[in-house]
């Protein structure tokens, strides 16, 4: 009876592992696409870094992990069970439904890191997590059927994680929108070959532009502290960042996964402060686990103040189950502390056009 209990307990364990453990080897090389400018942050300036293995490695903080660190997680006590078991609140969603043959500019989110976002007449999505899988079921219902979604441009994927780089709601996307262009990381397109049909895949390096064909609108892939990782032997092969979308009128950063670290200051000294900044919140406890890839919300608002933003937008809670807090407590804290920010908190509404006219 102890062996299946301790069977049913590691292969979880063991899951996740495979999906987030690293490798750790810090000796550096560098990797760009050459077909991409880049703007550098410094004169130094080479390439996203790898290690001695060859593998994407963090600028500032090279992820130290192990199963070990996460058989620690899985198998020791929540001290916030029974406080996250009674926590039923979903995110709040907005009760109109949103007319996408609009010709304004919307930012709408859809739970999680996932983002429809119109500028100038062109559509992108991000991360989009959209029907539940094995690992992850929703929390918190899409505001509006996906049948309803508009004609969708561009497809950007900050990371391989399956909670931003899920392939049945890849499939779907493609398939509904057969000319779109796939924006993300480098060596990314491996990961998602097999789900798509003939799309461009463009893959950046930290601080390089994707080419979009489009007067004054501009994206730029930035780094992000965490890591890559969806089976047993791909460890770092793929790179893991943010976006930095901007044309002359709104700029919005897109932070994918994060945790804490200087690339915040880089990122606002080589593309300016940004008027939305989209931060993750969520999935931080245990904090001694987390910290390395997810960021808090405490932390979070640092990174805000330093960015120099000026509409704080949270994401990346209230949608899955990932981690050991409530499911609404980091919106708790965020809104708690909203007179530590140097900007403005929006409460972001599922389905609602989050720009402010």
């Amino acid at each position: 009876m102890k062996s299946k209990y301790l069977f049913v307990l590691l292969v979880p364990a063991l899951l996740i592992y495979m999906i987030t453990d690293p490798a750790k080897n810090t000796s550096p090389s560098y990797l760009s696409n050459p077909e991409l400018d880049t703007t550098p942050p410094n004169p130094d300036w080479k390439g996203s870094p790898l290690d001695e293995n060859g593998k994407f490695t963090n600028l500032y903080h090279p992820f130290e992990s192990s199963l070990k660190d996460v058989l620690k997680w899985k198998l020791s006590k929540n001290p916030q069970k029974k406080e996250k078991k009674e926590d039923k609140r979903e995110l709040p969603k907005t009760d109109q439904t949103f007319d996408f043959s609009t010709q304004e500019d919307y930012l709408i989110w859809l739970g999680h890191a996932t983002y429809l976002i119109r500028i100038d007449g062109i559509t992108f999505i991000t991360d989009p997590l959209l029907i539940d899988n094995f690992f992850l079921k929703r929390k918190s219902e899409l505001p509006f059927p996906i049948e309803s979604f508009p004609k969708i441009d561009y497809l950007l994927l900050s990371h391989n994680h399956r909670d931003h780089c899920d392939e049945t709601s890849i499939k779907w996307i493609v398939e509904q929108n057969p000319n779109i262009k796939i924006l993300t990381g480098l060596e990314m397109g491996k990961v998602i070959s097999s789900w798509i049909g003939e799309q461009e895949v463009q893959e950046a390096g930290w601080y390089q532009s994707y080419k979009l064909n489009q007067e004054n609108l501009s994206i730029h892939y930035v780094p992000s502290r965490h890591w890559a990782k969806r089976s047993l032997n791909d460890d770092n092969e793929s790179l893991w960042g943010g976006f930095y979308i901007q044309n002359q009128k709104k700029s919005i950063y897109f932070m994918g996964d994060s945790g804490r670290g200087m690339h915040f200051e880089d990122i606002k000294n080589t593309f300016g402060s940004p008027e939305y900044c989209l931060m993750g919140i969520g999935a931080y406890k245990p904090e001694w686990f987390m910290h390395q890839a997810h960021i808090s919300p405490t932390d979070a608002i640092d990174a805000f103040n330093t960015l120099g933003g000026k509409y704080f937008i949270p994401m990346h809670y209230g949608t899955f189950d990932l981690s050991d807090e409530p499911i609404m407590e980091p919106w708790d804290i965020i809104e708690a502390k909203q007179d530590l920010i140097d900007g403005k908190l929006i409460e972001p509404f599922l389905g609602k056009n989050l720009f402010i006219n």
